[in-house]
């Protein structure tokens, strides 16, 4: 980030602030309210100097802390086994995830997300893969299936929520994206 307070900000340098939070909410520096109120001072922020005291308080993420795709892209995968994801742990803005023959359960709901948009790559052959998203989230699909069933639902959120972006095939599978655990059937998947 430039040093010059009146320049605009740019999404590089907004990006590099929603990192540096999204680490301190996961490390227990921020709670969650106040990691919700920073961000979106973060994402209305129009110049450098905006930014600027909404980390001021905050040791600085280098790409040593966050690595090189830290927080661009990460897979989970499950073969032949149900791997779980839950609780308060670090998401990043583009993730694949692959099942075969299992179940992959994902919940975003405690996730830090680091920034306003992300892409969920939902890649399933012979298994089943459930993804709970934030109640204020929006749910976008483009993705499909084939000899299986895809249930994307993403209406009804707030408009200051983010935005997560289903891609992906699924083959002979059941691919189910929510904010609803109700419309989860955890009792079948084993």
């Amino acid at each position: 980030m430039t040093s010059d307070p009146v320049l605009r900000a740019s999404d590089a340098d907004r990006d590099r602030v929603a990192a540096v939070l999204s680490e301190a909410l996961a490390t227990g520096m921020l709670t969650s309210l106040e990691h919700a109120d920073r961000l979106d001072a973060t994402y209305a922020a129009k110049t450098v100097g905006e930014l600027t005291p909404i980390v001021r308080d905050l040791p600085d993420v280098t790409a040593t802390n966050i690595g090189p795709l830290g927080i661009e892209q990460q897979t989970i995968d499950s073969k032949f086994s149900k791997v779980i994801r839950k609780g308060r742990w670090v998401a990043s803005r583009h993730t694949r995830l692959s099942a075969r023959f299992g179940a992959l359960i994902i919940d975003l709901s405690e996730a830090v997300l680091p920034g306003r948009e992300i892409t969920i790559e939902a890649d399933a052959r012979f298994s089943k893969l459930i993804v709970l998203v934030p109640d204020n989230a929006q749910v976008i699909d483009e993705g499909g299936s084939m000899f299986g069933k895809r249930h994307v639902t993403g209406g009804g959120a707030r408009e200051d929520g983010p935005l997560i972006r289903v891609t992906g095939r699924s083959m002979f599978s059941k691919v189910i994206v929510s904010r609803e655990v109700s419309d989860w059937n955890l009792r079948s998947v084993g």
